[in-house]
């Protein structure tokens, strides 16, 4: 085809400015005309590049402080006309428009602007709400077929070999301009998603902001847009014959301050079972890390296959560990150890050569550290905390996708008006009791259903995890309690539906029961706990986690 100007086009345009002046230059050698707008066409002009100005294409200057620039048929005409239909290429030739052959485009960083403190006011958000760019970039992926574009840097060096082996930019292979048109719409799709996401919490609310189901439900979004980057590959899912990866918010990459950007050291990497048990650790650590235990500040969490087999409060974080592991030492075989302050030399002595997949921390001392990577297949994670210390989980909203849809709901450690919960029995419960119920619903909260903990003071002796019948889950908590389950506080994720479960809480020698009540048999467990001389507590709060 004859063109208006014969020299194919680059029309380059970023906000990320990594490595566009080596493509340009790359470009230029090529052949390339090079068309860029502000602060681009700046650098690309101060490396000593030939650029042609957006307005010159256009005939129109830049308007409302740069607002509008590409937004011009002389742009998008060049960039969506079908090349290989004759009456568009005539179209084409008497507008006077040339063939715009590549356009590299990447976005306000709209994410970025979302996390500044304090928060930009609206006005200064949706100035980073870009149009241009976006309109350009789909513009230019619905056309691939005639027109290459690239949104990601890491993309120019295979951008180059490609024109390099081609004869000219036509006989780019069509599956690289596929590959870079369906990663522009997705790199827009993710765009608009963050913008919305933010948008959703200031003009309607953030469900995560409220207490109470009643008061969440309003603000919970309309659609669920998940703006998530694939960061990484997993050697295999839950098992080896399933595909995985790690996935990521721009929103949730500041630092090493959760589990996805924690520091990773040591042995493999990361599998996909690693991360739902580091998952399931961390989740407990955080929610027992308060101020709720002043004497006992350090935490210890011990998970396997996503439950916790042991956990515990401690004055020192080496007793925290010791509680910890000895509520069931054999499970702890190949666990992930979870603490919530720096470890210390003294804590990974104690750990010694104990089998552990992951530990996690705020934070490791150097003498810590050489003895915990001593053993090569173990991993650390350290978690960037504000004063080493891990932050107390937060309300959130979690997702679990279900055949034909996806389930949302908010997510929170149990919030329990201790004022409120009620002694159902002749035995009032102690002070020191009522300490470990307090302690032992925290536990409950993050095993799955249905759950029995027993503890001493703020130590797990036994756990009953992820049982269909609630008495087989006493019976399990109680065995490997063996004889620490005397005199123990046991606490059940919901109602005991009969008796049943009382008599083997009270034969395996536990002394007092938490628990949420509400079952039309509460008098009949009540009259049995009465009859073994228990006490219990009714809480009003179910802790199920299916």
């Amino acid at each position: 085809m004859s063109d208006a100007n014969p020299s194919p086009r680059a029309l380059l345009s970023v906000w990320d400015k990594t490595g566009i002046v080596e493509l340009a230059t790359e470009l230029s050698s090529l052949g390339f005309e090079l068309i860029s707008t502000g602060g681009t066409a700046r650098v690309l002009t101060e490396a000593g590049l030939n650029v042609r100005a957006v307005s010159d294409i256009t005939q129109h200057a830049e308007v409302f402080d740069g607002r509008v620039k590409s937004l011009h048929p002389a742009i998008h005409g060049s960039l969506l006309a079908r090349l290989h239909l004759e009456k568009d290429v005539e179209e084409l030739e008497r507008l006077g428009y040339g063939r715009i052959a590549l356009v590299v485009c990447n976005l306000y960083p709209f994410a970025d602007a979302t996390l500044q403190h304090p928060p930009l006011d609206d006005d200064a958000l949706l100035e980073m709400v870009d149009i241009g760019g976006p309109t350009m970039v789909r513009a230019a992926a619905k056309n691939h077929r005639h027109v290459l574009v690239a949104t990601n840097p890491d993309r120019y060096h295979g951008i180059v070999g490609a024109l390099k082996e081609a004869e000219n930019v036509n006989g780019v292979d069509m599956n690289l301009r596929r590959s870079l048109a369906l990663e522009a719409f997705e790199h827009t799709a993710m765009y608009d998603s963050i913008i919305a996401n933010e948008l959703h919490k200031r003009y309607v609310g953030n469900p995560t902001a409220h207490k109470g189901a009643a008061n969440q439900q309003p603000y919970l979004p309309s659609q669920v847009l998940s703006g998530y980057t694939n960061r990484q590959p997993l050697r295999y899912g839950e098992n080896a014959h399933q595909a995985a990866a790690l996935y990521t918010s721009p929103a949730n990459l500041a630092g090493h301050t959760t589990l996805v950007t924690a520091k990773v050291e040591g042995g493999k990497a990361m599998s996909y079972n690693n991360y739902t048990d580091a998952d399931a650790t961390l989740r407990l650590c955080r929610s027992l890390s308060t101020d709720e235990w002043p004497e006992t500040p350090h935490a210890c969490v011990i998970v396997k296959h996503n439950n916790p087999c042991g956990a515990a409060l401690g004055a020192t974080q080496k007793e925290a560990f010791e509680a910890a592991l000895a509520s069931d030492p054999e499970s702890a075989f190949g666990s992930i150890i979870c603490f919530n302050e720096t470890v210390e030399a003294e804590t990974a002595e104690a750990v010694g050569t104990l089998f552990v997949e992951v530990m996690m921390a705020p934070a490791f001392t150097p003498e810590a550290h050489q003895l915990l990577t001593a053993k090569d297949k173990r991993r650390l994670l350290t978690i960037d905390s504000p004063n080493d210390r891990l932050a107390p989980l937060e309300r959130i909203l979690v997702q679990k996708p279900i055949e034909g849809g996806l389930l949302v709901q908010t997510e929170e450690p149990p919030i329990i008006d201790w004022s409120q919960a009620k002694t159902v029995t002749e035995r009032e419960a102690t002070a020191e009791e009522i300490a470990s119920m307090k302690f032992a619903v925290r536990v409950c909260e993050q095993v799955k259903s249905n759950a029995i903990v027993l503890v001493q003071g703020t130590a797990t002796v036994g756990i009953g995890p992820g049982q269909t019948s609630r008495v087989e889950a006493v019976r399990i908590a109680a065995r490997r309690a063996g004889e620490r389950a005397q005199g123990s506080v046991l606490a059940s994720d919901a109602f005991f539906p009969f008796k049943d479960g009382i008599e083997q809480a009270a034969e395996a020698g536990a002394g007092a029961v938490v628990q949420p009540g509400g079952s039309i048999r509460d008098q009949e467990v009540i009259d049995e706990a009465n009859a073994r001389g228990m006490t219990m507590v009714f809480t009003g709060h179910r802790l199920f986690r299916h």
